[in-house]
């Protein structure tokens, strides 16, 4: 699609989305036919098509088979003026010289150039009074740029008042957990599969975590609903590690849930840039952003180390998490903060993020040529965005231990799904999470194939 046209794309999504949420267009609306819609404006139908298809499945329009295009009811007008660093733990490599873990960026691929740029650029004109004590939320510069990235990127409702600049997902998981623990609650809830990590983290603020089943759509209502919680770890847009994207009906109702039990949905956006053969699933944030804390940080498309991240907190918790946040490290260092607020907004960040797609996309294919070439039958799942896929290898591999045992003496360390929550396969299938980008496509297909002659 030309520059031109997807530009129009994103202005009518963002158009549309800004409706629903300001309540200028209402629950059960009918919208115009996309033929109507593109006539009117003067765009191509296949535009207009795209766009309601990528609202409908961000929760924003349902649609039924020759019924229409209509307004969904789990998006909550926002108000006016509004306009994962936490990779995901697995456990260390088995001495393999070839580690398919996942959630691990390409290291390599930092912009030390253009970043070195922006450091003298800022140490140039960074005045002495921000080299003082910053504010807890953050620069009021990174905060701006932010709210206007990620409503660009994510289609979140980005406030720079309630967005909390933090070393990453982990402490923006550690800040909520203690805020909730000071309100009285004792338990939240994590996805199955999930992130091990999620549990580590609110354990370290006194909360107790509760496993929440899921399905090829999402959390399953019914356990959530009778588990007793009212907060929630997700992974929406794209689940860790299984690489489902939320059905537009499983996020209404889990924010349904939220509202019923006056409860809050902690969002973890950790690879929300990475779509490779559909368009990016919009954040859940922007159904209702007075029920979901959102947080994301440049852990995936930078470097984790720069312990750099973002929270949009709902109005109601956004005092309590600011004073939990200077108490704990009197906010994050000015320079590195003002040196991401200007490589936002000099376009870099942009330009960094187009360059880790195409060298993700190209790594991906290349671990489905190799599982397709040396594992026929392999069925891979999850392969359109993220850092990662599910390839469920043919029951002849197994079992699945001792398959891990073959590869990890052929020097290949393998992570089977297994280690990500309490399900365990009853048809004995080898499923494995496989991490990619961190490996060039080289050793990619090296991997791969010495894990198959391993027998």
């Amino acid at each position: 699609m030309a520059a031109p046209a997807r530009r129009r794309g994103r202005a009518l999504r963002e158009a549309l989305r800004e409706a629903v949420r300001t309540g200028r267009l209402t629950a059960g609306t009918r919208l115009p036919s996309s033929r109507e819609l593109a006539a009117d404006l003067g765009v191509s139908r296949g535009l207009v098509t795209e766009a309601y298809e990528q609202l409908t499945a961000e929760g924003y329009l349902r649609s039924g088979r020759g019924s229409g295009t209509w307004v969904g009811d789990a998006a909550r007008a926002a108000p006016s003026h509004g306009a994962r660093d936490l990779a995901p733990h697995t456990p260390g490599a088995r001495g393999g010289t070839v580690d398919f873990r996942p959630g691990t960026p390409d290291l390599a691929l930092f912009p030390r150039s253009a970043w070195a740029a922006a450091h003298r650029s800022v140490l140039s004109r960074l005045p002495h009074g921000a080299l003082g004590y910053p504010d807890p939320r953050g620069l009021p510069e990174l905060r701006t740029a932010l709210a206007g990235l990620l409503a660009r990127r994510r289609g979140v409702v980005a406030d720079p008042e309630r967005l909390v600049v933090c070393s990453g997902v982990a402490q923006a998981s550690t800040l909520v957990g203690f805020v909730l623990r000071a309100r009285g609650q004792r338990t939240v809830g994590i996805e199955d599969p999930g992130s091990p990590e999620h549990g580590r983290l609110f354990a370290s603020t006194g909360m107790d975590t509760r496993w929440l089943p899921m399905d090829e759509e999402g959390l399953l209502p019914g356990p959530l609903a009778a588990s007793g919680v009212r907060a929630v770890v997700t992974t929406p847009s794209h689940q860790f590690p299984s690489g489902i994207a939320y059905s537009a009906t499983r996020r209404a109702e889990l924010l349904a849930w939220a509202r019923e039990v006056d409860g809050c949905v902690l969002e973890d956006d950790y690879d929300g840039d990475f779509r490779y053969d559909r368009a990016p699933v919009g954040a859940l944030q922007g159904l209702d952003p007075e029920r979901v804390v959102y947080t994301g940080s440049v852990s995936k498309s930078l470097a984790p180390g720069l312990r750099l991240g973002w929270m949009l907190v709902p109005r109601g918790m956004v005092a309590e998490v600011v004073e939990r946040k200077r108490t704990m490290d009197l906010g994050n260092p000015a320079l590195d903060q003002a040196l991401l607020a200007e490589f936002v907004t000099s376009g870099g960040y942009d330009r960094q993020l187009r360059r880790c797609q195409r060298a993700y996309r190209e790594r991906r294919n290349a671990l489905l040529a190799a599982l397709e070439e040396h594992f026929p039958g392999t069925r891979v799942s999850g392969i359109a965005a993220g850092l990662h896929v599910i390839a469920r290898v043919p029951e002849r591999y197994g079992p699945t231990s001792r398959f891990l045992e073959r590869a990890a003496s052929a020097g290949v360390a393998l992570h089977p799904l297994e280690e990500y929550g309490t399900a365990r396969p009853a048809d004995g299938a080898v499923r494995l999470v496989i991490g990619y980008a961190h490996l060039a496509p080289s050793e990619i297909a090296r991997g791969i194939r010495l894990a198959a002659r391993a027998r």
